[in-house]
C-alpha cells in the first residue's frame, strides 16, 4: 500500500495516478472526505487527516509500505516558520509511530541553501526526516512551470507577463509537474537504504524571454516579459496581505543572484521529458475552457 499526503494536488494527483495506472494500492491521505470521494470511486482507500494531526496521520500512515510527504505550502510564514514546524513535527511522530519501510518526500531546489529564505521550510523538513530510522529519499524538483498559470491573462490581455526572476534571458531550472509526479511514481517503488536526494529539471532550462515566447505561439500573439522592480517587491506582498514578505523576497533573490540553483554536473540530478511550450499551451487551454 502506498500512501499518498497531497493527492489532490497536481504533484500528488500525478504521482497517484501513476500508481494507479500500474495497478497499485494506494490509500489517498486527504483533509476533507468530499475531495477523497475521486480517488474512492477509482478504487483508493481515503484517509483523513490533517498534516498537523499527527495521531490522525500514525493511522493514515499505518500498514503502508512506502508513505509520500508533499507539505503544505506556506507563502507567508511567521519568523521562525511556527507553522512548518508544528507540520513537520506532526509528521515525524506519525512516521516513528506507523513505521512504514520507506518514505519520499517532495522537498524543493534550494533545500540546501544556507540563506534562510521561503524555500527554509523544506531544509527544516529535510533535516527532520534525515534523522528517522527509515530510509527517505527527498526528490528536489525546480521552479514548477505550472506556476505561468498566474501569466495566462496579462498574456492573453495584454501581451505582457510580469517576472520576478531576472535578467529576463538568464535559464533557470524549471520543470513540469507531470515530470515530477511520473518520477515520483518511480522512485517510490525502489528500495534504498539511508537518504538518498534526486534533483529533478526540464529537458532544458527556461528564461522568462523563453516562457513570453511560449505564450506568444500558445495564443498567437506577440508576448513579451516585463520585470517586475526589486524595490516594489515589499509593498506589493504587503498590499497583496502578506504579513512576513521577507521569505518570499529572499527566496526569490536566491534565484536571480544564483545560491538558489542545482549544479549542472550535479550526479543527482535527472531532467524530466515536458517542455514549457507543452505546459503553456495547457495552462492557456484550460484558462480558454473555464471561460
Amino acid at each position: 500500500m502506498y500512501a499518498i499526503t497531497g493527492i489532490t494536488g497536481q504533484v500528488g494527483g500525478a504521482l497517484g495516478n501513476a500508481l494507479l495506472d500500474q495497478g497499485l494500492p494506494v490509500r489517498a491521505v486527504v483533509r476533507d472526505a468530499d475531495k477523497g470521494a475521486s480517488w474512492a470511486a477509482r478504487g483508493c482507500d481515503v484517509a483523513l487527516a490533517d498534516m498537523n494531526d499527527a495521531t490522525a496521520l500514525t493511522a493514515a500512515f499505518a500498514g503502508a509500505n512506502a508513505v509520500f510527504i508533499l507539505p503544505p505550502s506556506e507563502f507567508d510564514p511567521m519568523p521562525g516558520y511556527k507553522q512548518a514546524r508544528e507540520t513537520i513535527d506532526a509528521i515525524v511522530a506519525a512516521l516513528i509511530a506507523a513505521c512504514p519501510a520507506k518514505v519520499l518526500c517532495l522537498s524543493t531546489i534550494g533545500a540546501d541553501a544556507m540563506q534562510d529564505n521561503l524555500l527554509t521550510q523544506r531544509t527544516l523538513i529535510e533535516q527532520a526526516l534525515s534523522a528517522l530510522p527509515i530510509p527517505v529519499t527527498f526528490l528536489r524538483p525546480g521552479w514548477f512551470l505550472e506556476n505561468a498559470l498566474w501569466d495566462v491573462a496579462s498574456a492573453r490581455n495584454d501581451g505582457v507577463i510580469h517576472s520576478f526572476l531576472m535578467p529576463l534571458d538568464k535559464p533557470v531550472a524549471m520543470v513540469a509537474t507531470r515530470d515530477i509526479g511520473a518520477l515520483a511514481a518511480t522512485l517510490i517503488q525502489e528500495d534504498w537504504t539511508g537518504n538518498r536526494f534526486v534533483e529533478l529539471e526540464g529537458p532544458r532550462r527556461i528564461s522568462p524571454n523563453d516562457l513570453a515566447a511560449a505564450f506568444a505561439r500558445a495564443l498567437a500573439r506577440p508576448v513579451r516579459a516585463e520585470i517586475v522592480a526589486r524595490d516594489s517587491w515589499e509593498t506589493m506582498f504587503r498590499e497583496q496581505g502578506a504579513a512576513n514578505p521577507y521569505p518570499r523576497i529572499r527566496m526569490l533573490d536566491g534565484f536571480n543572484e544564483g545560491w538558489i540553483d542545482f549544479a549542472e554536473d550535479s550526479a543527482t540530478l535527472l531532467k524530466g521529458s515536458i517542455d514549457a511550450d507543452t505546459v503553456i499551451a495547457e495552462l492557456v487551454a484550460r484558462a480558454e475552457s473555464a471561460k
